[in-house]
């Protein structure tokens, strides 16, 4: 995998339909209150800062889609997954995205 290799990004529409299929594994990277305060259904919070330490509890048979508010932090943990051999594709606009697009969250 070379230096440069960029990660895919979904919007958000793609990512409810794909939740919806159960398809992808969604993984948020935000802190702890920031998720408390409202996140996507099934996401499962991991902080970016425990992602490489936390590498051997996330699965590997599925893609798995990274989250963050805007979308930064989520595409550095997408790059980190993706050294370790994970597929993984980050959502484009984080929850700002998802929110804009009218899709529900959880608290």
């Amino acid at each position: 995998m070379g230096l440069f290799t960029r990660t895919e990004n979904i919007d958000a529409a793609t990512l409810a339909q794909r939740l919806r299929e159960r398809s992808v594994h969604l993984l948020d990277v935000r802190q702890p209150h920031e998720w408390r305060k409202g996140h996507i259904h099934g996401s499962h919070n991991v902080p970016l800062a425990q992602v490489r330490n936390r590498l051997g509890s996330l699965p590997r048979e599925r893609t798995i889609i990274t989250v963050c508010a805007s979308g930064h932090r989520s595409a550095a943990a997408a790059r980190t997954l993706r050294r370790a051999g994970y597929t993984v594709e980050n959502l484009k606009g984080g929850m700002h995205a998802w929110a804009r697009a009218g899709l529900p969250t959880k608290r």
